[in-house]
């Protein structure tokens, strides 16, 4: 199954946006995003793409189209780093709050550029599995 492009950027850049708020006016903003993240890799299925496929003016084959399950890989990434933000915030750990929430802005913010460091890891991972799994064979 697949994901047209603009969508997931979209995705992208609402984390971005999401992010950068949180880190400029306020870290309570992260919930947002997180709770989103969450919501997605429960149910599989992202409200913010859900909510704007209506906004696609082509049949969506007519896109260039991303793998669901590696953007479902690649939305553990910011989930797991803005809980973490969260979470240091709440505990008052502001420096390692900014570090997470600032990871999940740069990554998002390169794949809106066109790097995917969620595809990168998956892909490390998968040749790793592949390779174990041919050694003992």
């Amino acid at each position: 199954m697949t994901i047209p492009k603009p969508l997931v950027q979209i995705n992208q850049a609402f984390i971005v946006i999401s992010a950068l708020l949180g880190i400029i006016i306020q870290p309570a903003i992260l919930l947002v995003p997180f709770a989103v993240g969450v919501y997605t890799l429960l149910t599989k299925q992202n409200p913010i793409i859900l909510f704007s496929k209506r906004f696609l003016r082509k049949p969506f084959e007519k896109y260039r189209q991303e793998d669901k399950d590696q953007q479902l890989f690649n939305q553990w990434i910011p989930t797991v780093c803005l809980g973490l933000s969260i979470i240091f915030f709440y505990v008052n750990l502001t420096v390692l709050g900014f570090v997470f929430s600032l990871m999940v802005l740069a990554a998002s913010g390169v794949a809106l550029m066109g790097y995917c460091i969620g595809c990168t890891i998956r892909y490390r991972y998968m040749m790793w599995r592949h390779k174990r799994s041919n050694a003992h064979s």
